[in-house]
């Protein structure tokens, strides 16, 4: 199985959405979060393209690559759920290093705060990051949907309508 950022991401926010993403169950074409987020990437840093590379390795996609400085920028529209936001640019550190790539760090950058964030990866981020590989596997394993978490981040959810629909 290949893992993705994403596949990481929800792992620390929401189980079920993590299996229903999986499970090609995807709302976020028309979610406005997601179209937020999107122009946000498209818009914060016009000159970024054109100094930066994007890179896909093992099924991740990595939008702006600094190759000189070994640096993975990653543009997030809040810092409301920051720790799967760090952990999915700890995932992408940890694939860049299998691959060769020596020392990465991150960058977690939000525009809209004006706050930056540097990311690295220790020893115990690498071990946790194998726990979350087999966790991830795991979940997307199962036969049936995962039930709903009802916390209060839901509301803001591209799945919202579909995990509460009342079926």
């Amino acid at each position: 199985m290949r893992i993705t950022g994403k596949h990481v991401n929800y792992y620390h926010i929401c189980h079920r959405k993590l299996w229903l993403f999986h499970s090609g169950i995807s709302f976020q074409q028309t979610h406005d979060h997601v179209a937020d987020g999107t122009l946000l990437h498209e818009t914060a840093y016009p000159q970024r393209a054109q100094r930066y590379r994007e890179i896909q390795i093992e099924g991740i996609k990595i939008d702006f690559y600094d190759p000189h400085d070994r640096v993975v920028h990653e543009i997030k529209r809040s810092n409301k759920m920051e720790q799967a936001s760090i952990a999915q640019l700890q995932y992408y550190l940890l694939v860049l290093e299998r691959h060769g790539v020596d020392g990465p760090t991150g960058l977690l950058e939000y525009p809209k705060i004006r706050r930056t964030e540097t990311v690295v990866l220790t020893d115990a981020d690498r071990f946790a990051i194998g726990q979350w590989e087999i966790g991830i596997e795991a979940l997307v394993a199962q036969p049936v949907c995962l039930p709903v978490i009802n916390k209060p981040f839901c509301k803001n959810c591209s799945y919202y309508d579909f995990c509460y629909s009342g079926e």
